[in-house]
């Protein structure tokens, strides 16, 4: 309906392909803002140029979505009565362990144009409010999302993010082995392994239009 208020939405699933779907929990207020954070991994690699060590990228690290949302029984949002349920029903979706995949769901955000595969990191409630008896009656949740990436997906980033094929190089004039090396792998020194695979009896004259192969080094 036109005006009607998006709620973010967490659907769960029994299987890492998100083809079999065991249910979804929409939050009763919407979070007031979320934390959308990427990290890049890098390794520090020492090298013979310099005195200290040089950053190598590796890989991305998943994503993470964070944020904090309230549950309510008070009446002021709606009739629910009972905050121990509406707990429950969220833990049940995302934080539960399923003996069926040895593990909790894997979930899916949606909220508006929102779209985000992950699995629940983390999750800390506080309790807000109670009634005479001693019954909470409002609640504040803090929870983590971790993105969820399936292996193949984490193959395809690896051999995109590391030197683990086979270049070809062709020698431009100014051209010097530990510089080719250093464009390839990240590190100059590694010229004399290269060196010995092309069999280069004169690495340190290279001439224009030589063709020189970078493999796969191991370590690499």
């Amino acid at each position: 309906m036109p005006g009607q208020v998006s709620k973010l939405k967490i659907y769960a699933y029994s299987d890492a392909r998100y083809s079999s779907s065991v249910g979804s929990y929409a939050l009763q207020i919407n979070p007031e803002s979320f934390k959308h954070s990427h990290k890049n991994n890098y390794a520090k690699e020492k090298t013979t140029d310099t005195a200290g060590s040089t950053p190598k990228y590796v890989l991305p690290d998943p994503q993470t979505v964070s944020f904090n949302f309230h549950l309510d029984v008070t009446g002021v949002v709606d009739d629910e009565k009972n905050l121990t349920m509406l707990i429950n029903g969220f833990k049940s979706i995302a934080y539960n362990f399923v003996g069926t995949i040895h593990s909790p769901n894997y979930l899916k955000l949606v909220w508006g144009n929102f779209y985000f595969k992950c699995r629940l990191t983390s999750l800390d409630i506080d309790y807000l409010l109670f009634n005479p008896s001693g019954s909470p009656l409002r609640a504040k949740l803090d929870v983590t999302f971790m993105q969820y990436q399936s292996p193949a997906e984490l193959e395809a980033l690896a051999k995109k993010s590391s030197p683990d094929l086979t270049h070809v190089r062709i020698v431009a004039p100014g051209d010097s082995l530990p510089l080719m090396c250093y464009r390839i792998y990240g590190d100059s020194r590694y010229y004399i392994q290269i060196a010995k695979f092309n069999r280069l009896n004169d690495f340190r004259n290279l001439q224009p239009g030589t063709r020189i192969s970078f493999p796969p080094l191991e370590g690499k």
